[in-house]
């Protein structure tokens, strides 16, 4: 039994701090507004998130960081990815270096193209950190559906740590050594789930979006590659699972959105509709930053970018993908032949 306390009480934080309850751990969970934790305290309901599900009595639900930091063995971040630093600094004081963090965001910084491991060796390098990441809806977790991810960290020990506080009959957990590979696979397939969105709102079918998800697992391997990723990570859970989840269901976000702006909707109108954080939409930014800074193809993420950002007509998109230069499918095996 763990004494854990989860940063960040959205819809993946609810399902976790239910696991973890549900594992036998003593568990916190710190929201941010405070009449949305007095509302979660006293119902017993996530309503902004995870209507349905009822959380157990026995977690606690504030609103004071110090509360749900102290006498905690482990941390589990899971703030939207561009609210991580802010968050970090807002608490560095009262997180102690014996205590371990486990981050759950899928993201990239916007102005610093950082991952989310390397904002907190930033802010907190004397701590044990650890990513968990893969095909994991929170609506489906929260009821107990079996669901399987990775636990990543340069440290093997805190990767098993993480792993057995986690494992359960529905909730199976990996280790992998790969951090790069499992942030970049997790923060990057919300950039192809977006495409994948628009592509069903454009009226689109199954070819299409079988196409994005195949060559949009290219890219990702593509950057991958040349930030020291292990391509293998990219063929498991973090990434073509997490890629297959997230560009087919309607628990997506980033999909719900897709298929908004597809419809015809401004990017504006699409995010307050989905009505919760959209990642994929910072996380294309940094995306097609980071492809210009390794001089790597994205043609994908270049045409999402402009849609995004530039005000592209999304057909438009469409025809400059289908009528780009021929090419081999397995360019770099096709070189050196």
């Amino acid at each position: 039994m763990k004494n854990i306390g989860v940063i960040g009480g959205g819809s993946w934080g609810t399902a976790l701090s239910i696991l973890l309850s549900n594992n036998k751990h003593n568990v916190d969970v710190w929201i941010r507004d405070k009449v949305q934790a007095k509302q979660v305290e006293k119902t017993r309901k996530n309503d902004k998130y995870l209507s349905d599900v009822l959380i157990p009595e026995q977690i606690g639900v504030t609103d004071d960081l110090e509360k749900v930091i102290y006498n905690k063995d482990l941390l589990v971040l899971a703030v939207p990815s561009h609210a991580v630093r802010q968050t970090l600094n807002n608490c560095k004081n009262l997180i102690m270096k014996d205590q371990v963090l486990v981050n759950v965001a899928k993201g990239i910084e916007n102005d610093t193209l950082l991952r989310v491991s390397q904002i907190i060796d930033e802010i907190l390098p004397q701590n044990q950190f650890a990513v968990l990441s893969g095909p994991s809806h929170a609506e489906e977790v929260a009821k107990n559906m079996p669901t399987t991810v990775v636990s990543a960290s340069e440290d093997k020990k805190t990767a098993k740590y993480i792993q057995d506080i986690f494992m359960s009959t529905y909730f199976r957990v990996y280790t992998n050594p790969d951090v790069i590979g499992v942030e970049l696979g997790g923060a990057l397939k919300n950039v192809i789930a977006l495409g994948a969105g628009i592509s069903d709102g454009l009226g689109y079918g199954d070819n299409t979006k079988a196409a994005l998800m195949t060559r949009g697992i290219i890219e990702i391997s593509r950057l991958g590659a040349k930030m020291g990723a292990d391509m293998s990570t990219f063929a498991g859970l973090a990434g073509i699972g997490d890629l297959i989840v997230t560009c087919t269901s309607m628990h997506s976000r980033n999909r719900r959105a897709g298929i908004l702006i597809g419809q015809g909707k401004t990017l504006d109108e699409a995010v307050e509709l989905v009505g919760m954080v959209v990642e994929g939409i910072k996380t294309t930014m940094s995306t097609y930053n980071l492809a210009k800074k390794y001089n790597v193809k994205m043609p994908i993420t270049k045409e999402i970018y402009q849609v995004l950002y530039e005000g592209k007509d999304v057909n438009n998109s469409v025809v400059n993908l289908m009528l780009r230069d021929k090419k081999h499918e397995l360019e770099d095996i096709a070189k050196n032949r």
